[in-house]
């Protein structure tokens, strides 16, 4: 009895020893499962985005450039489409300009007809014609068309055009006009009929 009382004694005395704490192993990291951020990487990410290329640049420019292209093209076709309309208008404008002007003449010939009905003078017939004649002379100098000079001229084929040859009577007269058969009328510099004329050789 006295045995088994000091076993049971040793035991308690164990069971009552306090027990060494177990260390905690380092468990091994998971394959594929994230990382925290050190703190280099989060700077990094933190840094502001890098400035455009030298090729986005170029793009840029070239994009900008196309757009002003477009905009002076679109710009020179109206223009030119304005000017053509301006300048058919222009040619419009003249042309009644000029028609107005002869209206006048148109109103004095038609009272020199019916006077002439009625009046036997055949003086102030051929007066009245006269002035018509000058007033419509004065119109066209006016409008800057001349007649072109024949009589006696020497032959000039950029405004005369030569319709027969006959023998000189001088010496003096060979190469030149001796007489005009059709008027010829310039307006300014530009030839608007070549005048018909005989030529001496």
């Amino acid at each position: 009895m006295q045995d088994e009382a000091k076993a049971d004694v040793q035991n308690e005395a164990q069971e009552q020893k306090p027990q060494p704490e177990k260390q905690e192993q380092p468990q091994p990291e998971a394959k594929g499962q994230e990382q925290p951020e050190t703190a280099p990487e989060a700077e990094k990410k933190a840094e502001p985005e890098p400035e455009e290329s030298e090729v986005d640049k170029l793009k840029k420019q070239l994009a900008d450039l196309n757009d002003k292209y477009m905009r002076t093209c679109a710009e020179y076709d109206n223009y030119r489409k304005r000017t053509a309309r301006e300048k058919a208008d222009l040619i419009k404008s003249a042309g009644s300009d000029i028609i107005a002007g002869l209206l006048p003449v148109i109103d004095d010939f038609e009272r020199a007809m019916t006077h002439m009905k009625d009046k036997a003078d055949v003086a102030a017939v051929k007066d009245g014609v006269s002035l018509i004649y000058k007033k419509f002379n004065d119109y066209l100098a006016k409008r800057g068309v001349s007649v072109i000079e024949t009589q006696g001229m020497p032959l000039d084929t950029s405004v005369h055009e030569a319709i027969t040859m006959l023998p000189a009577p001088t010496p003096d007269m060979k190469g030149k006009i001796m007489d005009c058969v059709e008027k010829g009328y310039k307006l300014g510099d530009k030839v608007l009929r070549f005048a018909k004329v005989v030529v001496c050789q």
